[in-house]
């Protein structure tokens, strides 16, 4: 059987994503493999968010290469966003075999067989229809414990700083009768929590349901199945998300809420289609109906044209809000995206770097309290796996989303247990078994 080995990049999307080519491929012989020396097929499954994330791939691409050299007959393949935003100048390199888009992963046992016959081969068509929705993941969780769902594909907001539309397609949900299904495979296969995946998952809908309800029929399947979500869009998060998170103890309280800025300007400048009051009025929504959720966040500074004064106004969001945790971000101009056209990327990088590293350090002191707060508090937390610095410790999530970590011999991957926390980091609630 030929071997496969894939590297996966960005976001848990592409972890999905990885996870579903393992299966098409694995029904046609391709057994996956962790080390590349004895893989007979390389990929990576690639992100094209950011600047840097392209130029890791390349470096990556080049490593790829000497093992095509060492070993003739290796196949180097690129799939994901990367692959469909730059498509012939991968092949033109001379150092791939193959370039698959998003939409294209059925199609990879034709492709491959043609570039064994000496054809470098490309697919890059997006499509209006395909969610893969009968296609049963190859989990990668090495734990058993977590795993993703893909509920819908694409995006239709059109951000104007944001290539995901044109490298994913436009926006389909996929049938919640196979997401059910999916989610019970998973309860079957010793799963304890499922992570409910999209763009912009407050704008799923398929025939007559909705967000609401899809996340009420998951979480029947099973009280003891921990059901999460990401991400959702300010200008769609409805009071009926909001309510049946409320409603059902086994939906985890915590939601990652990008804000991308604080001034209304620039929101508007970025195709964000809500206000700085808008959102705020989400956030006190959510915590009126769940005082305890736990909120999260993505932004972005230096925007074409953002003055200084806008950007203290993201310093002040971020204040008021009061974050537990955020993915910050310098701003990365993509080709072919709005900004891109219509804007010029005029905020110096070294102005660019200075609002980040603040924006770093306002968070992790707003991080630090927030852990503060939970001192003496007790969580039920999912076992995850073993500490990465500490063999004799266990680690795993509260429901707010807060990485945990204790002393413990006992507990497996998959077990629930109590803990009290006494003490924390910016990043960790340290905790003792209750």
């Amino acid at each position: 059987m030929p071997k496969l080995y894939i590297e996966t990049y960005g976001c848990q999307m592409n972890v999905n994503d990885t996870e579903v080519v393992f299966a098409i491929l694995g029904a046609h012989g391709y057994q996956r493999t962790e080390n590349i020396e004895e893989a007979d097929v390389i990929m990576a499954n690639t992100c094209s968010i950011r600047d840097n994330a392209e130029q890791r791939i390349h470096g990556r691409i080049a490593w790829f290469d000497t093992f095509r050299k060492k070993r003739p007959g290796v196949v180097v393949g690129i799939l994901g966003c990367m692959a469909e935003r730059l498509k012939d100048a991968l092949l033109e390199s001379g150092k791939v075999d193959l370039v698959a888009g998003p939409d294209a992963y059925r199609s990879l046992p034709d492709l491959l067989e043609a570039v064994s016959e000496g054809h470098p081969q490309m697919n890059v068509e997006l499509s209006r229809e395909e969610t893969y929705g009968d296609i049963s993941p190859v989990r990668t969780d090495k734990n058993g414990v977590s795993a993703f769902i893909s509920i819908m594909r694409g995006c239709n907001n059109v951000c104007s700083y944001c290539v995901v539309p044109y490298t994913r397609g436009a926006e389909r949900s996929r049938d919640p009768r196979t997401i059910v299904k999916e989610a019970c495979d998973c309860v079957a296969a010793g799963y304890k929590e499922v992570t409910l995946l999209g763009q912009n998952v407050d704008s799923y809908r398929y025939g007559e349901t909705g967000f609401a309800q899809l996340l009420a029929m998951v979480a029947g399947i099973s009280p003891k199945l921990r059901v999460r979500f990401s991400t959702s869009h300010p200008k769609d998060i409805s009071d009926e998300v909001i309510d049946t998170m409320a409603a059902w103890p086994n939906i985890c309280h915590q939601i990652h809420l990008p804000v991308q800025s604080g001034n209304d300007r620039i929101l508007e400048k970025m195709r964000r289609r809500y206000t700085r009051e808008w959102y705020l009025e989400r956030v006190a929504r959510i915590r009126a109906a769940m005082p305890d959720c736990g909120i999260s966040t993505d932004a972005i500074v230096g925007f074409c044209s953002e003055t200084e004064d806008e950007f203290r106004d993201t310093l002040s969001i971020f204040e008021e809000v009061g974050y537990d945790s955020a993915f910050m971000f310098a701003y990365s101009e993509r080709p072919g995206t709005l900004a891109a056209r219509n804007y010029p990327d005029d905020v110096p990088q070294d102005v660019k770097v200075r609002r980040l590293n603040e924006l770093i350090e306002l968070q992790n002191r707003l991080s630090l309290e927030s852990n503060r707060r939970d001192l003496g508090h007790e969580f039920e937390v999912l076992v995850e796996g073993p500490s990465k610095r500490d063999a004799g410790e266990l680690c795993g999530r509260t429901g707010q989303g807060k990485m945990c970590v204790w002393p413990d011999a006992v507990h497996r991957p998959g077990d629930y247990v109590r803990v009290r926390v006494l003490d924390c980091t910016s990043a960790t609630l340290r905790c003792e078994l209750v």
